[in-house]
This record gives C-alpha cells, sequence and structure tokens, in this order.
C-alpha cells in the first residue's frame, strides 16, 4: 500500500481518533484543570475513585491493593497516571507520534478495563469504556494519523525524518511491515481483541453465556474475623460489591445467641457517633461515621472495635448480624471459650 492509501485510512478515522484522544485528556482536564482532585484530604479524590476498582479487578488486585494501602505511593501513582492520560489524549488528537500514542490508548484503555470492568450501575460503563479504547488505539495504530495530523503534516513540509522508518512505526504514513503480511495481524489482532471482549465481558457480567449479573447494583459486605476478647466485639468489614457512587450505610449491629435473642446491639444513631478511634481503616476509602449511619464506601476494608462491659460474661456461639439501610443484612458466626 502506498502513502495515498494510509492518508485516506488515518483521514477515515479522524473522529475516532479525536474522540479516542479526548476521553484521555479530559481526565487531566478535569482532574488539574477543572477541578483539584488530587487533593487526598477533599471530596472526589481520584485515589479513592481508584480504591473503588479493588474489589473486582482482573489480574491486577495485589497492585492496586498496595498502592491504596500506602497512600504516599498512591498520591504519586494517581498523579503520574492522570499526567500520562494527558499526554497521550492530547498527542493522540493532534495526531503526533500517532501509533505511538496509540499504544498509549490501548495500554491505558488495557489497564481500565482490567480494573474497573466490572463497574457501572445501568451499563456496563467502565467495561464500554476498556472494550472500545483497546479496539480504538489497534486501529489507530493500523491507519496512523492520516492527512489531518501533525505527522502527516510534517512529512508533507519535506521533513526527512518522516521517511525514517521508526518514523513510520511510531508516527504514521505506510507501516514498515511486508504488504502480505498486513492483513493477517489485522485480522489476528481483531480475534484478539474480540476474544477478550468476549472474555471480559463474561467474566465481569455473564454476558455471553448463563445468568447476566451486576456487582455494581446491590451493596454487599464480607465480614471476617468475628471475634469477642473479654469486653470487645471485633470484626472486619469489607464492601466488596455496589455502585462506586453510593456508599453502604450501616444503620444496625445485632449479636444473637442460640435462642436468637439479642444480647448486644448497636443502633443508627449509636453507629453514626461511632468513636473514630474504634475504627481502624486498611485503605483510602475509609470506613466513617455519618449523620445517620455508618458509612461503608466501596472497596473500604476496616475493623470495628466495639467494647460493652455485657460482652465480657458471653461464652458461646453467637451470630453477628449488620443491617444495611435498604433491609440487606450480612452475618457472621462467632464461637467464644
Amino acid at each position: 500500500m502506498n502513502k495515498q492509501t494510509y492518508s485516506y485510512a488515518g483521514m477515515f478515522t479522524t473522529a475516532l481518533r479525536l474522540v479516542a484522544g479526548w476521553t484521555y485528556f479530559s481526565a487531566f482536564w478535569r482532574r488539574l484543570i477543572l477541578e483539584n482532585k488530587m487533593d487526598p484530604d477533599t471530596a472526589g479524590y481520584i485515589g479513592e475513585k481508584f480504591n473503588h476498582f479493588l474489589p473486582n479487578a482482573l489480574g491486577i488486585k495485589p497492585m492496586i491493593e498496595f498502592l491504596v494501602s500506602n497512600p504516599e505511593w498512591l498520591w504519586w501513582a494517581m498523579l503520574a497516571f492522570t499526567i500520562i492520560e494527558g499526554i497521550v489524549g492530547l498527542l493522540f488528537m493532534l495526531g503526533i507520534l500517532t501509533r505511538l500514542m496509540s499504544i498509549g490508548v490501548f495500554s491505558l484503555a488495557f489497564g481500565i478495563l482490567l480494573g474497573s470492568g466490572w463497574l457501572g450501575t445501568t451499563c456496563l460503563d467502565e467495561w464500554q469504556i476498556g472494550v472500545l479504547g483497546v479496539a480504538a488505539g489497534f486501529t489507530i495504530f493500523m491507519t496512523g494519523g492520516g492527512k489531518f495530523s501533525v505527522d502527516e503534516l510534517l512529512a508533507r513540509k519535506g521533513y526527512k525524518f518522516t521517511d525514517h522508518k521508526l518514523f513510520r512505526f511510531f508516527g504514521s504514513g505506510v507501516l514498515p511491515i511486508k504488504e502480505r503480511i498486513l492483513p493477517k495481524i489485522v485480522l489476528t489482532g481483531s480475534l484478539l481483541i474480540l476474544g477478550l471482549t468476549l472474555f471480559t465481558n463474561q467474566y465481569f457480567h455473564g454476558g455471553v453465556y448463563g445468568t447476566l449479573h451486576n456487582l455494581s447494583v446491590k451493596p454487599h459486605v464480607t465480614i471476617s474475623d468475628s471475634r469477642i476478647d473479654q469486653n470487645t466485639l471485633s470484626f472486619e468489614v469489607f464492601r466488596d460489591e455496589g455502585a462506586d457512587v453510593y456508599g453502604s450505610f450501616l444503620i444496625g449491629v445485632k449479636l444473637y445467641d442460640e435462642n436468637q435473642n439479642i444480647v448486644y446491639e448497636l443502633d443508627q444513631n449509636q453507629l453514626a457517633n461511632l468513636n473514630p478511634s474504634q475504627i481502624k481503616n486498611d485503605y483510602v476509602a475509609k470506613v466513617k461515621p455519618g449523620k445517620h449511619s455508618l458509612i461503608l464506601p466501596l472497596g473500604a476494608r476496616a475493623t470495628l472495635s466495639l467494647v460493652d462491659t455485657s460482652l465480657a460474661t458471653l461464652q458461646g456461639k453467637y451470630k453477628l448480624e449488620l443491617l444495611d439501610i435498604s433491609g440487606v443484612t450480612w452475618t457472621s458466626e462467632i464461637t467464644t471459650h
């Protein structure tokens, strides 16, 4: 294929390049220009949003957990990620080193897909963003920037470096790949991306076969390490499902004996006034007292320690029950000796 063919191919995909580029540049624009979402002490901190990815991320959960467990590392990672999104998005729109930037778009979209492809309350929002970004990155890599790109403007002006093999591989113009194998690369790449799309659609949402599910619809809390030690009831809560923009609101804690009698209880007002010293948070998304309840954001994990003299006399088997404002309950068994 000649230069004109690639020029037209890139021209036809201009809208895709501009829109995909803006989706990444706009992340930088929103977080650092329109608002400051890099301040850990303000609502909307991007690190807390990143924490929301943790519960059901695919393959990169250990990396996310390390970062949200180490706030100072997380801040630098979020700053670097935001700057990279801004640079990649802007250069992609302008068509500067278009193919190199398309690799960046592909990589960013792939990371978003693995981290947050399970999120989306009404539509499969993050999954769609991820798979379409991967497809856009691959497509623009094959076409280059085309007529409406800085790459081609430089080539038309006759700059010698635009004829170099490396420029054509990382910028625009005729790909330095033998023409007879190009169709194989396009078909193989397209089928692999389709396979990734179907696999992640099924993994996150059951969207290919079986029962559909959406982990973003209803809040879910996992209770672990429940114990009664002298006069203290302690247990770990991990909010691992539900909407990322809406917390789980805990309005009741009850402890039942084997005869289903309540032996210990906290209501929503007591939980709303819980002393922060009784909450040990592990991540940047924090379990904390709210106005009318105890708030459990998505991805938050914390150990609660509830102290009462009546707990010191308990022996035997008990059931711990947590009540969400929606009416959903979660339980855990406790045995004391």
